[in-house]
């Protein structure tokens, strides 16, 4: 079973939109898809088969005030509003719905991690978890700690699986993967520094010791995990597909021209991706 492994990376994901949208223009799916982030939130758009979706978000919605801007973090604590993108937005007569039925019957399994602020260990939910209108998983994997406060999931908070898990590679293999493509959102060789402004994010987080310790070690297992993957590129056993250039992009910049750009380099890209999912 080949399967795509989607790392996300906030607006910089405009690259995996692309390549997606490729995949639906060939009709071309995998065996396993496994998100982190907005990469669990592209990979729904994708498995619903709704091309162009995941481009409006980041080219349209995501320069909304009400999407992520510093007001939401007066009003509510987060800055982004996740509840405006996935239910405002995403749900059953929302501006722009996942389309539920197809998403539901796509009988490709669907992996999203978020991390548990508790334990400060990764929590994989499936689709069994994301009822119709009920998207917090999504929600938990998409949680910024620099940026937003933890959300809950069945009364139990969680942040950003890229916390715990950022390039879940083994979870897949673990799963039943003999092949995977893994989706990164910043270049190949880049080498993820230690966590800046550590005295703000320690105060932020000091109801959530396991989780800030997991935070603190992010960077390590993060290149740990590429390295890794690359290892595992050079047995055959993966491919790992990344932009050459973000565009000078961070994860919550949202510059529709460098996005555009981007959704275009993972367009280009798919053309690669489709040719490892059906060798």
């Amino acid at each position: 079973m080949t399967g795509i492994i989607d790392v996300g990376g906030g607006m910089r994901g405009a690259y995996t939109a692309g390549m997606y949208d490729y995949l639906l223009d060939h009709h071309i799916f995998p065996g396993y898809c496994l998100g982190v982030s907005a990469g669990s939130a592209n990979m729904a758009s994708y498995l619903a088969g709704q091309r162009g979706r995941n481009r409006r978000f980041y080219m349209q919605y995501a320069a909304r005030k009400e999407y992520m801007s510093f007001s939401n973090l007066m009003k509510t604590g987060s800055y982004i509003d996740l509840d405006y993108v996935y239910d405002a937005l995403s749900g059953t007569g929302g501006e722009d719905p996942l389309d539920y039925e197809a998403f539901a019957a796509n009988p490709v399994p669907f992996v999203v991690v978020a991390t548990d602020a508790l334990t400060g260990q990764p929590r994989y939910f499936t689709r069994a978890d994301l009822p119709r209108d009920h998207y917090d998983p999504i929600k938990a994997s998409c949680c910024l700690p620099m940026a937003c406060k933890p959300y809950l999931v069945n009364g139990r908070p969680y942040f950003d699986g890229g916390v715990s898990d950022p390039v879940p590679y083994q979870k897949a293999l673990d799963d039943g993967c003999t092949r995977i493509l893994v989706l990164l959102t910043r270049p190949r060789d880049f080498v993820r520094p230690p966590l800046k402004h550590e005295k703000a994010m320690a105060a932020l987080l000091r109801a959530y010791p396991k989780a800030w310790q997991a935070l603190q070690h992010r960077h390590e297992v993060y290149n740990r995990q590429v390295a890794q993957v690359k290892e595992l590129e050079r047995q055959g056993r993966a491919l790992l597909l990344a932009p050459l250039d973000i565009e000078g992009m961070s994860t919550l910049r949202h510059n529709e021209f460098a996005m555009e750009r981007l959704y275009g380099y993972g367009y280009q890209d798919g053309a690669k991706a489709a040719a490892f999912l059906t060798e």
